[in-house]
């Protein structure tokens, strides 16, 4: 079996419009032209409209289920509007949408009625329409995915494989969208059936895989398949002295943080680290790119503290951002503490891998555990100041051809094991056997 029929479902219709491949710090603009956010995971983007263009240049027929685009405002699009349905062409890729109930706010109420809403169009409406598939590609989250996945089972036989992107009830819960135990234990069993009823379920980290076999899903039936990065817009670049002249990074050992500046970050722990580093090795500098809802309060804190090695960038376009990064000496990746985040992979891995630059990787678990099996950095404690420090001293420390090589064997293990040419081969060897599978049966 060659070429096959693969249906790919999304709630997110962000990822499937003219703004898709506009990942951090791409601009989202809504009905009315203003900027309302960007979708801060850019690695998330690529399982839209580029993840259906290299199955289509693969040979097969690839089909596109999802919402009308609304996110991160919570408000639609220019040039769309919602209706029942639409059809829409976009680079060859037949995208049908749904109507839904555009929500991104802080409710929980007008949040799930977004969510279901979709769901329940999906189910009810283009689960007939759609055209016939050999099997669905699902993207989970929001959980309510579920649901039009099991019709498609069901009632147009098609059998679907399942990418968890995010564990629920468990996140959902750490965000505080749930506080009821009842609907805790609610989503999770739901969680539990429709994992069951799919063919396979892919998961972006052993960590995740280990945990939804605790959960009673057959290990033969979870597959792990790293995300992958913006390999264009994000590789190699030189490092142009005009550049670090002006953003005042010539003279100093750069540790860049890249990206959202958020709660999950846990940031005020890397300033503290700064604090212990500053007086022994002034030439370290913590450099902050990007912005977030922690943005002020890290900018008063360091401002409190004086600290003379530490600098905020703000954001940087897409363009932009693959210069600064090729001004940092080391990447620095840091979530707070939590035990979800341990068995989780930060998509900003996979970038500083890719571009060739050693880490600091201040979280536990699988992603400290990939960057030291690549022999790409150096881990420690996150949200732990002195941990921090004692890394950041440690690879200034290195000579330059040490952090060189460490740059060098990052790349080369994301080549080999989270490159998209690797993943989606593995992907459409998935598709092929479940569409085989169900051919059989």
């Amino acid at each position: 079996m060659k070429s096959i029929k693969i249906l790919l479902l999304f709630f997110l219709g962000a990822l499937f419009s003219s703004f898709s491949e506009q990942s951090l710090p791409g601009i989202i603009k809504t009905e009315n032209g203003k900027v309302e956010g960007t979708v801060e995971n850019g690695i998330r983007s690529f399982k839209g409209i580029p993840f259906a263009k290299e199955l289509s240049a693969l040979g097969h027929d690839v089909e596109v289920l999802t919402g009308f685009p609304n996110y991160p405002g919570g408000k639609v699009y220019q040039g769309y509007r919602v209706r029942p349905f639409q059809r829409e062409l976009i680079d060859g890729i037949r995208i049908n949408r749904v109507a839904l109930y555009p929500s991104h706010d802080k409710s929980r109420v007008r949040r799930a009625i977004n969510y279901l809403s979709f769901a329940l169009s999906a189910t009810f409406i283009w689960t007939f329409l759609v055209s016939k598939a050999d099997v669905a590609y699902v993207y989970h989250p929001p959980a309510t995915i579920g649901l039009p996945a099991l019709a498609l089972k069901w009632f147009r036989k098609i059998p679907y494989v399942y990418d968890v992107q995010d564990l629920w009830p468990d996140t959902v819960g750490v965000s505080g969208m749930i506080n009821s135990s009842i609907v805790f234990w609610l989503i999770d069993r739901w969680c539990r059936f429709v994992y069951r009823q799919s063919e396979k379920v892919v998961v972006l980290s052993p960590g995740f895989k280990r945990e939804l076999h605790e959960r009673g899903v057959r290990g033969e039936k979870i597959e792990v398949i790293y995300n992958w990065c913006n390999e264009e817009s994000l590789d190699i670049q030189p490092r142009k002295s005009e550049l670090s002249e002006e953003l005042g990074l010539n003279e100093t050992f750069n540790i860049m943080f890249a990206g959202n500046i958020g709660k999950a970050q846990g940031l005020e722990s890397v300033l503290d680290a700064a604090s212990i580093i500053e007086k022994r090795f002034p030439e370290i500098r913590f450099v902050f790119v990007g912005s977030g809802v922690e943005l002020h309060s890290l900018k008063s804190k360091a401002q409190k503290m004086s600290l003379g090695n530490v600098l905020f960038l703000g954001r940087r376009s897409l363009e932009e951002i693959g210069e600064v990064l090729s001004l940092a000496d080391v990447l620095l990746v840091h979530l707070k503490p939590d035990p979800l985040f341990q068995i989780t992979i930060p998509s900003k891995t996979q970038t500083y891998m890719h571009v060739q630059k050693p880490i600091l990787m201040a979280v536990s678990g699988d992603a400290a555990s990939i960057v030291e099996e690549a022999g790409a950095g150096v881990s420690c404690v996150s949200g732990d100041a002195r941990s921090i420090a004692s890394a950041a001293e440690r690879l200034y420390s290195m000579p330059k051809t040490q952090l060189e090589e460490m740059g060098k064997s990052g790349r080369e293990y994301y080549k080999t094991h989270m490159s998209r040419s690797v993943s989606i081969k593995r992907f459409e060897d998935i598709f092929k056997e479940a569409a085989n599978g169900k051919r059989e049966s």
